[in-house]
């Protein structure tokens, strides 16, 4: 029975079969449109650096035959062969896309689906109707993509701009058209009948379960329309970045250049600017008087057309997901769950979720709250339930997943932001004299599963020696095997501790080599 999934759904291609011979089609139609079914293979940068492994209508296949072109078939609009342990090491994604040649848009599409066929069994669907989309004349579909292991995404994304819009923001480049090139139908291998690999055919083309009319075969397009793009650098501003490399907070001035809300396409001046100038974030306009703003600015390129909002906004897309838990960005992370494995998260962190999520509040009992009061390791937490996908951050604090496998390791409550309801909890008094505030009681995770650390500030990250003393309300986190005693310090009477007039309480750490202990750069 194939998986359902809903966009923005990720999997592992090893959970849905043990095969690498893909059969991956494609179904959509509407009312007079016409689409062509494309297939981008991207490198690291997400970039179109080889247009080889641009698969489309008049390049049919890729040089070593692992992404192979098939034409409609099996009830489907387009259809494709994907041989993953074929595919060369340089390129880390399949985008699959559909765009419509012509006028047009996504929302007069009938539902549609991706489907990915192993062994004559369709093991995954993702399906798509119109309502979704509105004026976008192209849709990214779906991924496949290498992390560690080749995964599958339902993307879902819609595109303003068309085939060749698409194009350039893989960084590949159009060719001007031939106007005297003869059209010639496609170069798609003939199949007399569907492959060893790909799904039955379906008698009489019967309708898909979700009711979808049967999609027709897609029609013949012109050579001349595009040629494959040569390899470009990656210097285009739509480019999405990719989890481990630089990312750019909501707020800072993203790559290339942009037009706010209302402006003008082309040239962007701030205002008092000379036309043409641009003042560095931070430095002084041109006020009147003023003969030309702090630093003589610099001239802005035109914003190209189909720098629309949707393209810029693409490299705050989705982090491809890792497994359970993904880090989004340092101040995001994202939990993917399933029915049978709950999470328990700090109250009022929940800023997006996607599926069917249930939340409620956990109670912790009587004893529960009595420890709590009297420790100050009490917490508000949440019950998180579902199939879906649920984003958690708090204040924009930094956020660190780490994953226990059958191990221990001791937290302070304010720096927990969630955890798998599967590790057992339990809080414990640190020896020795309390601090204030009953901060001498610590939490202890155990068992198989994640937490999510937040921090105020980058933390750092301490080997325990014979001598480590950490302020209190600084630690996030420890290893099991340090152990952690109270201590005065009474030469940071004054001088470390200058408005507090009681001698300075600070946590000591001891333990064999190996230990460690989190702090961060901001008392709680």
């Amino acid at each position: 029975m194939a998986r359902e999934f809903q966009r923005g759904h990720k999997a592992k291609i090893s959970d849905l079969t043990a095969g690498t011979d893909l059969y991956v089609g494609v179904q959509i139609s509407g009312p007079g449109l016409t689409f062509d079914i494309s297939c981008f293979g991207l490198d690291a940068d997400e970039r179109l650096s080889d247009d080889r492994y641009f698969i489309f209508f008049n390049q049919p296949k890729s040089p070593e035959d692992s992404i192979q072109l098939l034409g409609a078939q099996s009830g489907d609009t387009e259809s494709f062969r994907v041989t993953l342990d074929q595919i060369p090491s340089q390129i880390h994604k399949l985008s699959f896309t559909a765009t419509i040649d012509g006028a047009g848009q996504m929302s007069q599409i009938a539902p549609g689906y991706l489907r990915i066929v192993a062994g004559g069994e369709e093991v995954a669907r993702y399906s798509f109707d119109g309502s979704e989309f509105s004026t976008e004349r192209a849709v990214m579909v779906g991924d496949l993509y290498l992390k560690d292991v080749w995964r599958f995404a339902a993307v879902g994304q819609g595109f303003d701009g068309g085939l060749d819009a698409l194009l350039k923001n893989f960084g590949g480049e159009v060719a001007e058209e031939e106007p005297e090139a003869a059209p010639q139908q496609p170069a798609v291998p003939a199949q007399s009948q569907a492959p060893a690999f790909a799904p039955p055919p379906q008698a009489a083309a019967p309708a898909p379960s979700f009711g979808a009319p049967p999609a027709p075969a897609p029609a013949a397009a012109p050579v001349a329309r595009t040629t494959p793009p040569a390899p470009a650098a990656p210097t285009s501003p739509q480019t999405f970045t990719p989890p481990g490399q630089t990312f750019t907070p909501p707020g800072a001035p993203p790559a290339g250049q942009f037009a706010p809300p209302g402006a003008p396409a082309g040239q962007f001046t701030p205002p008092g600017a000379v036309a043409g100038q641009f003042a560095p974030p931070g430095a002084p306009g041109a006020f009147p008087g003023q003969a030309q703003p702090f630093g003589g600015g610099t001239q802005l390129a035109p914003v190209p057309p189909e720098a629309n909002v949707r393209v810029v906004l693409t490299k705050y897309a989705e982090a491809p997901v890792g497994d359970r838990w993904t880090e989004q960005n340092t101040n995001l992370v994202r939990a993917t769950l399933t029915k049978d494995a709950p999470i328990l998260a700090k109250q009022g962190s929940m800023v997006a979720y996607q599926g069917d999520i249930d939340f409620a509040h956990k109670g912790s009992g009587l004893l529960g709250k009595l420890t709590g009061a009297l420790t100050g390791q009490g917490m508000s937490l949440m019950r998180c339930t579902g199939n879906g996908e649920v984003f958690l951050a708090d204040e924009a604090s930094r956020v660190f997943v780490i994953r226990l496998q059958g191990e221990q390791i001791y937290t302070s409550a304010q720096g927990v932001l969630a955890f798998d309801e599967s590790l057992e909890t339990e809080v414990r008094r640190i020896e020795g004299a309390g601090l204030p505030g009953g901060g001498f009681f610590s939490m202890l995770f155990s068992g198989t599963g994640a937490v999510v650390v937040k921090t105020r500030g980058v933390p750092v990250v301490l080997p325990v020696g014979a001598a480590t003393y950490v302020d209190g309300n600084a630690v996030i986190a420890w290893s099991a095997g340090a152990q952690a005693v109270t201590t005065t310090s009474l030469r940071l009477r004054r001088s470390g501790y200058a408005r507090q007039t009681t001698e300075a309480v600070n946590l000591q750490f001891r333990g064999a080599p190996g230990n460690f202990v989190v702090v961060q750069p901001f008392e709680v």
